[in-house]
């Protein structure tokens, strides 16, 4: 990656920020819509640019003004196809900055929005479970966001000059997964904390997304693939396979109830060249509102919330056609109190089973206490796993590797062809790898790209290794109660020394020399102990 060129675009999403915060929109909702739609528009004007100059290389935005209605027509649906968003001259961020003196500009900055929106809807509309649509852009942007009237104008004049100031061209958009992952999480990183609200987003490290994505895809080629996120967040581990599997090769499912995760997926998705795959996001309730009951997956991957309540909808699950089928092991109770707790996971992990196809794999995140319940829904899940051969195996996460959860979380890998008679299941304990470093007032552990190679080298290769892994062939789980914990299945290895009788004998004399001091020194202190009763005086009134 080109530092250079990371150092740009990230000074210009600071330099968005500081305009919203100089509007006193710091920290709020507004602020990270303004600053993500102002973003998304640049990188759609200057990648439509971008595929016209590659088709018709002296177009620039002069061209563009001069040519025809029919042949402007021509160029969009027949030349540019769904390579970038359709804009047109009075679109593009050069027509607007040459306006931006003019009187009630920011009603055109956001008409302008509007209108690319509307434009562009069947392409980037987000739909719901209830089949609507959630659009590109705000239908007023600056108005709903700036409440001061007087300040409206000024704000989009500022957002239009530092749009224009650079330019995304053919050396930033040729950069690839790792520019761009890395660009969305740092104008995302203020805007995608937990405990933000009932749906709080627990944001997965970008090294965990890695290690699900190679252990998940491995050497499998794929040339034509779904892959689904059914709690999908921003898209992070969507979009760490889409990078293994190739873009080309992989259309994305999604559903998440957050509508402001759905419109970072998107984002995520436009930026990373998956725009094909947008009309496959859907905001809603992925447990009672299935949108995809009717598709079968190839790949799944999630972090699905823990904990949380459902206590309101629960009852419905129990009602819908699949119920029992799609969730074989159970619903979990709702307690007396701390309906907060209720363990979520456990229905997501059934979905998740119950979607993928009849060869499909999958890699979930869980709490680690999934892992070695003794009762209940866990366990019931995990025989079920065992039982039609279908775990491929576990990676137990060390420690704070969610800096914002104390949570300790595991990786359970499923996998539908793992059923052959010499099948193997591996089990890696990495929770002493990783180094511990503060992130803010938290404790994070980041994992190194040495402890990640280690990871999934391991797991590849179904290496045991002392203390850290075990390969395990399926009727071994019965014997320990179907734990997938590594620990219980490492060999407990007892260190022999070979010694001559006299040098025992010399070993034995100085043990029973150190006991006899400590029984001495233990009589020693019952009699200062007895001693000091006695001088206790106390007085009773």
């Amino acid at each position: 990656m080109n530092v250079s060129y990371t150092t740009i675009v990230k000074q210009l999403v600071d330099d968005l920020k500081s305009i919203s915060a100089n509007a006193g929109l710091g920290g709020e909702a507004g602020e990270y819509n303004l600053v993500t739609q102002s973003f998304l528009y640049k990188f759609l004007n200057d990648k439509f640019l971008f595929e016209i100059k590659k088709i018709h290389p002296d177009y620039d935005y002069e061209k563009l003004t001069s040519l025809s209605e029919d042949d402007y027509t021509m160029l969009l649906d027949f030349e540019l196809g769904t390579n970038a968003a359709h804009l047109h001259p009075r679109h593009l961020i050069e027509h607007l900055y040459n306006h931006q003196n003019e009187d009630d500009f920011a009603k055109t900055f956001d008409d302008t929005l509007n209108d690319i929106a509307v434009e562009n809807n069947s392409i980037f509309s987000v739909h719901t479970a209830g089949n609507s649509d959630i659009r590109l852009f705000e239908e007023r942007l600056i108005n709903d966001i700036v409440r001061d009237k007087s300040m409206r104008n000024e704000v989009a004049k500022q957002i239009i000059s530092k749009l224009a100031l650079i330019k995304f061209d053919e050396t930033i958009f040729e950069q690839g997964f790792d520019f761009f992952s890395t660009i969305f999480e740092y104008m995302i990183k203020d805007y995608n904390k937990d405990g933000g609200g009932k749906y709080a987003e627990y944001y997965t490290p970008h090294s965990v997304a890695k290690i699900m994505a190679e252990i998940l895809i491995g050497e499998d080629k794929p040339k034509s693939v779904k892959a689904y996120d059914p709690s999908a967040g921003s898209g992070t581990l969507l979009m760490n396979v889409a990078s293994k599997i190739g873009t080309d090769k992989v259309s994305i499912y999604s559903q998440d109830i957050s509508q402001k995760s759905s419109n970072l997926l998107r984002m995520n998705l436009i930026l990373n060249n998956l725009s094909h795959s947008i009309s496959n996001i859907v905001q809603g309730n992925t447990i009672t509102e299935n949108r995809y009951a009717d598709k079968k997956m190839d790949y799944i991957v999630s972090n699905p919330p823990f904990k949380l309540d459902f206590s309101e909808w629960r009852e419905k699950v129990a009602t819908l056609p699949e119920y029992s089928e799609r969730f074989f092991a159970g619903i979990p109770n709702t307690p007396k109190s701390t309906k907060d707790k209720m363990a979520i996971y456990l229905l997501f992990i059934q979905h998740i089973i119950y979607s993928l196809n009849d060869t499909g794999k999958a890699a979930v995140v869980v709490p680690t206490g999934f892992i070695t319940a003794q009762s209940g829904i866990e366990k019931k899940i995990r025989k079920y796993l065992i039982h039609n051969r279908w775990l491929k195996g576990v990676v137990s996460m060390p420690s704070n590797i969610f800096a914002t959860t104390g949570t300790n979380v595991s990786v359970i890998f499923i996998d539908k062809t793992n059923n052959a008679n010499d099948a193997k299941v591996v089990l890696v304990d990495a929770s002493k790898l990783g180094k511990k470093v503060k992130d803010g007032k938290n404790q994070k552990t980041l994992l190194s790209n040495e402890d990640e190679f280690q990871i999934i080298d391991t797991f590849a290769k179904q290496k045991s290794v002392d203390d850290f892994s075990a390969v395990l062939d399926y009727d071994e789980f019965t014997e320990k109660n179907f734990s997938f914990a590594a620990g219980q299945y490492f060999d407990i290895k007892i260190e022999y020394v070979n010694i001559t009788a006299d040098e025992f004998q010399a070993e034995l004399s100085k043990s029973k020399a150190k006991l006899s001091r400590l029984f001495e020194e233990n009589a020693e202190l019952e009699k200062d102990i007895l001693t000091n009763f006695d001088k206790l005086n106390i007085e009773i009134d």
